[in-house]
């Protein structure tokens, strides 16, 4: 049932707009209500909080006393105080087993992704010490475990390459790494301080999944070099100059035993990991066996001396914990802008890593994190890491589903990590030396494989192809050209579909389902039938100055195409034009005016202009603007059914 918003005083007639198109007048049909004016303070603050303050993070501290207000704001800045209560010797012995799981698997793939951001070895062991600690203290995931990881590795030494050769200036790439690792940091905990997390959230998932996946076989590319045996290899990272580069060199540049060594553990890891996923409970083989595999080969190499033969190794490794490294950071000269660059780009793909496999463990065993908190988390523990010799750390998509599947119940694991990686610095790194580089390859090329989700790629593809076009755009872009070119095609083409959705809203013609007095898309429902003599349509977007030009036309263009068909049949002429405006959440003075300019038109056609179901916020403005009553109260309804029954009144006899 409907009713007219405004009716007037004594009006028992049938309404009409002054021309010869009554409609029907019932008492008992609802009112479009109008809310009431908003105070503008009021009204912007409203605003600015659901933006930025959306999960209202200081709800627990209302009507607390002023110490209960002090161990709260601890607690939020520094969670460990608030599940560090509750910790127990049960807890403690499955953060225990997790810890030195994962330790056992970081250990091998930290001398290996540090080599991907062409920095010594050392540098990713000390990377998976210091910022764990920090990370526990501060952050709120209990499963997630932090270290380098191969795409933020390969990034890095892509970018820093870029700009200082590692090989003729050593000293200064190190201190620009130095640099970006800490402007990374500012940029994280700089998100998480102004509530700007949401900013991660344009690099859609298709995007995420294109990059990740050409990334992943940008870096098995990159480890020819150590698994074949190579000495002369490209700077390059695209896929025609690598496999240039591998070919070029196969008469003289390749080692046959290096080859054997790398392909017979890659396919000891493959099977090993192909065991863990058959059977859960098995999880630690996969885990364990790159330290093994790492073990075996150095004890292999160092008893034939393979290393004479050609067999390329890591030679020495310093021992000792982090020296300092906060008077090697950048604060002036061209490099801090250098530095600032890296560490923005290298800090945003790091923190969309770490908090999607935050958000994931977290959905897995039912409990939230503050996306905010956590990327102030990950941006203090990059900024203390910086000046403790560390390079870009963050969460460890692999070490996490191990700390997962190994029982990890808080953070703690990830200290267990850090004191064992710890006892490595101190006491093992000697033991080493002989470590072939083409075993250091084979772990890294076992860790980047399931980063290529081609399932998830084939799901894309079915669900939507502009995603699809996203995903592989940012695939091609990492592996024929470069991984900061992928990248920046993977946020092109996000921003591209925000855009394109914003300023061509989809449309649809509605009609009315047999028996009912309900009206759907006619493409979606082809029983649905039009209604003789109305022409609805539905706007599926709210209406701005970006398409609010694009919306007027396309109804103009829908009522033109709906007249041919009438004509054609010989049917009674559109006389009322309905919009069903459920969907439009908002509309904006341009908005306005392309509804002013829509019901002018519709004026001179003889068709009456009709709204159904406007949102508080559009009736409110529709009201403030006087459009409503250039149109006419009268002409607002609750529903698409009261506007067609008060248009045409045979249509309630018919259904």
């Amino acid at each position: 049932m409907a009713s007219r918003a405004h009716p007037v005083d004594g009006d028992l007639s049938p309404a009409t707009d002054g021309g010869d198109l009554p409609i029907k007048s019932s008492p008992a049909r609802h009112k479009v209500g109008v809310p009431p004016k908003q105070n503008m303070f009021h009204d912007f603050m409203y605003t600015f909080k659901e933006t930025f303050f959306h999960d209202d993070p200081l709800r627990h501290f209302k009507d607390q006393p002023k110490s209960k207000q002090f161990m709260l704001g601890l607690q939020s800045i520094f969670p460990v105080f608030d599940w560090g209560r509750s910790y127990n010797l049960k807890k403690f012995r499955g953060d225990l087993i997790a810890g030195l799981t994962i330790a056992s698997l970081c250990i091998p793939q930290d001398i290996g992704y540090a080599k991907l951001a062409n920095l010594d070895p050392k540098y990713g062991l000390y990377s998976s010490f210091v910022p764990p600690l920090v990370y526990a203290c501060m952050g709120s995931s209990r499963d997630i475990a932090i270290g380098p990881v191969a795409v933020v590795s390969l990034l890095l030494g892509t970018l820093l390459r870029a700009e200082i050769d590692p090989n003729t200036n050593p000293d200064e790439y190190l201190r620009l790494a130095f640099t970006a690792t800490f402007f990374a940091g500012v940029t994280e905990a700089a998100l998480g301080f102004f509530r700007l997390g949401f900013l991660i959230d344009f690099l859609s998932h298709a995007a995420v999944v294109g990059f990740m996946g050409g990334a992943a076989i940008t870096i098995a590319l990159q480890q020819l070099k150590g698994f074949l045996g190579i000495k002369v290899f490209t700077k390059k990272t695209d896929i025609i100059a690598v496999l240039d580069s591998v070919f070029s060199s196969a008469r003289h540049g390749w080692n046959w035993q290096t080859i054997l060594i790398g392909a017979s553990f890659l396919t000891f890891l493959l099977a090993s990991k192909l065991i863990g996923k058959k059977n859960k409970k098995l999880f630690w083989i996969p885990a364990i066996a790159p330290l093994i595999s790492v073990i075996i080969s150095t004890f292999f190499v160092y008893i034939t001396r393979a290393d004479k033969q050609g067999v390329q190794i890591v030679k020495h490794l310093d021992k000792g914990i982090n020296p300092s490294s906060f008077d090697q950071i950048y604060f002036s000269g061209d490099n801090l802008t250098k530095g600032i660059r890296i560490g923005v780009i290298a800090g945003m793909v790091a923190l969309t890593e770490a908090v999607a496999i935050g958000r994931t463990f977290a959905a897995m065993k039912d409990y939230q994190i503050d996306g905010n908190k956590e990327m102030v988390a990950l941006g203090v523990m990059n900024v203390v890491g910086s000046m403790s010799s560390c390079y870009v750390a963050t969460g460890s998509f692999s070490r996490s589903a191990v700390n997962f599947m190994a029982g990890c119940q808080t953070a703690v694991s990830n200290i267990i990590m850090s004191i064992v990686v710890l006892l490595t610095l101190l006491f093992l790194t000697p033991l080493f030396k002989y470590t072939p580089n083409a075993i250091l390859a084979a772990i890294i090329i076992n860790a980047v494989v399931p980063l290529v989700d081609i399932q998830a790629a084939i799901l894309i593809f079915k669900v939507d192809k502009l995603d699809f076009v996203a995903c592989m755009g940012a695939f091609f872009g990492v592996i024929f050209v470069s991984v900061e070119i992928g990248l920046l095609i993977a946020v092109s083409i996000s921003f591209a579909k925000i855009l394109l959705q914003v300023t061509r809203p989809r449309t649809a013609v509605l009609g009315n389902i047999p028996r009912t007095s309900v009206y759907r898309n006619i493409q979606q429902y082809p029983e649905a039938t039009m209604v003789p003599g109305v022409l609805t349509i539905r706007v599926d977007s709210a209406i701005y100055f970006s398409n609010s030009n694009y919306v007027r036309e396309r109804i103009q263009r829908w009522l033109l195409e709906e007249e041919e068909k009438v004509k054609a049949a010989s049917l009674p002429r559109i006389q009322f034009l309905i919009i069903e405006m459920s969907p439009v959440t908002d509309i904006d003075t341009s908005g306005i005016h392309a509804l002013e300019d829509l019901y002018k038109s519709l004026q001179k056609r003889d068709i009456q202009l009709v709204l159904a179901n406007p949102g508080p916020l559009v009736i409110g403005k529709l009201h403030l603007s006087h459009f409503a009553d250039m149109l006419g109260h009268d002409y607002i309804f609750l529903t698409v059914a009261d506007a067609v029954e008060a248009c045409c009144p045979k249509l309630s006899d018919e259904v």
